[in-house]
């Protein structure tokens, strides 16, 4: 069994193609990244409405898109195409996944991961609460 962090992404951005765990530059993202370094896992990766799945030294282009927009039946197929992406690194029944997302960025991935936590908070009590773990 391997650790895998996945964190979801943010709306502020650079302006200029870069590797994905640069590009991302609000404060959730960056005390999230940390946190998740913190954890030691074996893998980390980036949950993109654009992308999908991403490495941390993946090179993209900035987007403005996010899953809080997108319709219901949008959100299902980003989430089977993420799956897709995730059988090909991890295993879904052997690996434990943690999510340092949303709500919308993991609510129709749990359900196919057998082994998972979450950071069950809203935005405000998440930046708190990864502000104090990466003191």
């Amino acid at each position: 069994m391997i650790k895998i962090v996945l964190i979801s992404c943010v709306k502020t951005k650079l302006q200029h193609k870069s590797k994905a765990e640069d590009l991302y530059i609000s404060p959730l993202f960056k005390l999230s990244l940390k946190y998740a370094k913190s954890l030691s896992p074996d893998k980390i990766f980036i949950l993109s409405a654009k992308y999908g799945l991403l490495g941390l030294n993946e090179e993209i282009e900035p987007y403005d898109l996010t899953l809080n927009k997108m319709l219901l039946k949008e959100r299902k197929l980003w989430a089977e195409r993420v799956i897709e992406q995730l059988k090909k690194v991890s295993n879904l029944q052997e690996d434990k996944f943690i999510f340092l997302t949303g709500k919308r960025y993991r609510e129709y991935l749990i359900p196919h991961i057998k082994n998972s936590d979450e950071l069950n908070l809203s935005m405000g009590n998440r930046l708190k609460f990864l502000k104090e773990k990466t003191k």
